[in-house]
């Protein structure tokens, strides 16, 4: 199995060529560089977890500004094939940052270069050139032989790039190749390029969401080629038995006011009712017109672009009206979902405030309870504290009514004493004066019969003796 190396690979033209090389059964090794956020959106659908049988594809930190860290990776890897796409590829950016592109863009040519040449492999190397090298162009169209006339810092590191690519095949007997590509777009060409600055616009445009859209020179005429058919030429020409230059073009121009004319047209606007000039979109030397010859291309590698202009346009603007429809689609059903987590929230607030409510009322009665409570221990003590009083009062006269009754009882019953004891003195002179009446008239009776005597001697019957007492 095959082993490629690709910087750049998490870009446009490296997520193509990887997506390419897998399908040829390749094992496709990419550097990264550290972010804290991913950055591999293009080729997440080719990543899988480095831990599963089979996997082709494997990532690794890196930087081309860093030579340590690639002739490390050299050793590791060992790739028979190395795709240098990485590069701050940015023409305007490349006015602004012109140190930075010099060294990413062209000494990271040599240092890779240079790692091949110190680990002694034999692999063979792809030199992603570009038709802003040309630049104020002497000839049209442009071929391998144009000379080069670069006018932006951009294409003067592609040009310092593409002579030591030259070099190190001349000096060291590489087999080094450049490409040199013309514009090359595609849904996943970077935002700010203008091809796709102008299709995501049209979009947003017919969403609703954007109202102008504001561009530079729209007199600028390019040859603008799909890049997925593109990464088909960079891997041909490492197929061959002896590395090359070769440029790579549809061999047609258009201007970016076309561009505008068929994006727009798509979706029935005229481009002249959104779009504005803005000056600062202008570079500070222009690159008027680029068309390329690839008829080295087509005769040496066998390949010829196949994707027209107008199609290309249809191609990003599809790609680009359906991401907002995606984007519409999953905010609707992100709306969706909130709605009902929303609904639901409201379901547990209402369940809560009914609970809350109840628990509320819960204590409100333990509170009235409380008060009552109280009320009732208030009225208890003042309760307590007039019983008291009128208690004290009570038992105060009961304690008199007492005494004075202790007296009365006392009084009856001395009384009642003293008519006992005048009974008794009645019954006791009764009973002597019944005694004495007797003993009277026994002497009236004179002779006593003995029995009568005897029984006389006995006590009286009872009725006798009432007779007597009578």
């Amino acid at each position: 199995m095959k082993k490629a190396l690709i910087t750049g690979i998490t870009g446009q033209d490296g997520s193509y060529l990887a997506e390419l090389l897998l399908g040829k059964g390749y094992e496709v090794h990419g550097i990264i560089r550290r972010a804290s956020t991913f950055n591999t959106g293009r080729i997440d659908h080719l990543y899988q977890d480095p831990h599963i049988n089979g996997v082709r594809l494997f990532l690794h930190y890196g930087d081309i500004a860093d030579s340590t860290n690639l002739i490390k990776l050299l050793y590791n890897v060992q790739p028979e094939e190395i795709y240098h796409l990485a590069a701050q590829s940015h023409v305007r950016v490349s006015f602004d940052i012109p140190e930075y592109t010099g060294d990413v863009t062209g000494l990271s040519t040599v240092r890779i270069l240079e790692a091949i040449r110190e680990t002694g492999l034999k692999a063979r190397f792809y030199q992603a050139s570009s038709s802003e090298m040309y630049g104020k162009v002497a000839e049209i169209p442009q071929r391998e032989t144009t000379p080069f006339h670069p006018r932006s810092p951009y294409a003067c590191a592609k040009v310092y790039a593409y002579w030591l690519t030259v070099n190190f095949r001349e000096s060291y007997g590489m087999h080094a190749s450049n490409g040199i590509l013309f514009n090359h777009e595609s849904p996943r060409r970077g935002e700010t390029f203008v091809t796709r600055k102008i299709t995501r616009a049209v979009a947003q445009i017919v969403a609703g969401k954007q109202q102008k859209l504001y561009l530079g020179n729209l007199d600028a005429k390019r040859d603008w080629g799909y890049a997925k058919e593109y990464v088909e030429a960079m891997w041909r020409m490492l197929q061959q038995d002896q590395p090359d230059d070769y440029v790579v073009a549809t061999g047609e121009t258009h201007s970016v006011r076309e561009f505008l004319d068929e994006a727009f047209g798509l979706v029935g606007m005229d481009y002249r009712d959104r779009v504005e000039i803005d000056p600062r979109y202008f570079r500070p030397a222009e690159v008027d017109l680029l068309i390329g010859d690839a008829s080295k291309a087509l005769r040496q590698l066998g390949w010829s672009a196949q994707t027209t202009f107008k199609g290309l346009v249809r191609i990003m603007l599809e790609a680009d009206l359906k991401d907002n429809e995606t984007q519409r689609d999953n905010l609707e059903q992100l709306y969706k979902q909130n709605t009902e987590i929303i609904a639901e929230s409201l379901r547990e607030i209402q369940r809560f405030q009914r609970e809350f409510e109840a628990v509320k009322a819960k204590v409100a009665i333990g509170r009235s309870l409380e008060s009552l409570a109280g009320m009732m221990k208030s009225s208890i003590t003042e309760l307590q504290g007039m019983m008291g009083g009128e208690m004290g009062q009570s038992m105060q006269q009961l304690r008199q009514s007492a005494a004075a009754g202790e007296g009365q009882m006392r009084a009856t019953l001395d009384l009642a004493k003293e008519m006992g004891a005048g009974i008794s003195r009645q019954q006791e002179a009764r009973k002597m004066r019944g005694k004495a009446l007797f003993e009277e008239y026994k002497k009236k009776m004179g002779m006593v019969q003995p029995e009568v005597a005897a029984t006389s001697q006995a006590a009286p019957k009872p009725v006798e003796r009432q007779k007597i007492a009578e």
